[in-house]
């Protein structure tokens, strides 16, 4: 499969040839919503918490004899019936994150980038390079190419002048190929790839 390539300034570049076995996959609907699931799940913080009967600061005195009251029998006031008293099975903390196969992990991605050349949502950039790191001047080259919500994917490093300015346009996003997960994929509304980030894709999955 070839993909059209192009310069920042809206400029053909050539082609560049991708594996099918990556980016000209059927996209398989359930394997990416284990994977969106997974991510969510795993970042996650879990650090919800009440104080249990034990954990709260109440005195242990028995609150009245046991018999001769007319009342029901009790025993300390951190009983959860209580105002002030623990809650009775309340959330500890723990982490809500479940396993996934790595191959499971791998293939979704492949899924992830094929469902976006399927939607014709992928656009493939020579590089990911600013003279200058000045954000009205980038914002224009992505007007140019017409994005508005978009997910940048550099190669290994992502250039500093290009970082700086990117960071301040809405809905724009810049990730090194490392970061690169299925999530952020199907969120943003046009994929940028680089040269080098295909590059590196294709090296990963060979």
């Amino acid at each position: 499969m070839e993909l059209k390539v192009t310069t920042l300034d809206g400029k053909a570049a050539g082609n560049v040839t991708v594996s099918d076995e990556v980016f000209g996959l059927e996209p398989r609907v359930d394997i990416l919503q284990r994977m969106v699931r997974y991510q969510e799940l795993k970042r996650q913080q879990g650090t919800h918490k009440t104080k249990g009967r034990s954990e709260v600061s109440a005195t242990s005195k028995k609150m009245y004899r046991q018999k001769g009251t007319g009342g029901a029998r009790h025993g300390n006031k951190a009983a959860p019936q209580f105002r002030g008293g623990g809650k009775a099975f309340g959330p500890v903390p723990h982490s809500h994150a479940i396993d996934l196969p790595k191959k499971v992990r791998a293939m979704a991605l492949k899924h992830a980038l094929s469902a976006k050349i399927k939607d014709e949502s992928v656009v493939v950039i020579d590089e990911a390079r600013a003279a200058d790191p000045k954000t009205k001047a980038l914002l224009a080259k992505f007007e140019g190419l017409g994005l508005s919500k978009a997910l940048i994917i550099g190669g290994a490093e992502i250039d500093e002048n290009f970082g700086r300015a990117a960071r301040n346009i809405p809905q724009i996003d810049v990730l090194p190929v490392q970061g690169i997960n299925v999530y952020d994929i199907l969120r943003c509304g046009t994929l940028v790839l680089t040269k080098a980030a295909i590059e590196a894709l294709e090296e990963r999955f060979a």
